[in-house]
Parts: C-alpha cells; sequence; structure tokens
C-alpha cells in the first residue's frame, strides 16, 4: 500500500493582519484509517505514526520533487484565493 500525501501551502491566518510563513509548502500524510476511540481514557488515536509527520519545503517544485523522489502519491491542494475588501475609512459611516 502506498503512502497518499497531500501538498498544500499554509494559508493566513484569520487572526493576524501579518502574511509570515504563508511562503512555504507543506506535505503532510493522508490519514490510511479511522482513528479509534481508546476504551479505557476515550481519547481518538491508532497506530499510524504517519500522519503526525508534517514537512515543510520552500517551493511547490521542491516539496513534488521529494514526493516523486520517495514514491509517494500525492495531490496539490490549491492555495485559497485572496479576497481584498478594499473600503474607505468613510464607508463606516453611510
Amino acid at each position: 500500500m502506498t503512502k497518499t500525501a497531500r501538498i498544500y501551502q499554509k494559508p493566513k491566518n484569520a487572526m493576524q493582519s501579518g502574511r509570515a510563513r504563508t511562503t512555504i509548502w507543506i506535505l503532510e500524510f493522508e490519514p490510511v484509517r479511522q482513528q479509534q476511540a481508546d476504551p479505557l481514557t476515550g481519547w481518538a488515536g491508532g497506530d499510524a505514526t504517519a500522519t503526525q509527520l508534517r514537512m515543510s519545503f520552500p517551493s511547490l517544485e521542491a516539496a513534488t520533487a521529494y514526493a516523486e523522489r520517495e514514491g509517494l502519491a500525492f495531490h496539490v491542494v490549491a492555495a485559497p484565493e485572496r479576497k481584498l475588501k478594499l473600503q474607505a475609512y468613510a464607508d463606516n459611516f453611510r
């Protein structure tokens, strides 16, 4: 069974105005099976530790090159499009 990876660009935090670290690309593995509740504690978990791994790359080409070199099946998730809400200060008083 081959591991499937997801490559995406980190979106801007909605709670911050800055755009730091939004140019890096993240590669994470898709979960192989659903997490199960532990009967003793009730916490969700499993034995798939690859889902805990998150790698960052400076560009999309570097991330896809790594996935191809390691023989991983991957898909690229497009970054959400930026929507600019242009308004003037005077619009607050209309």
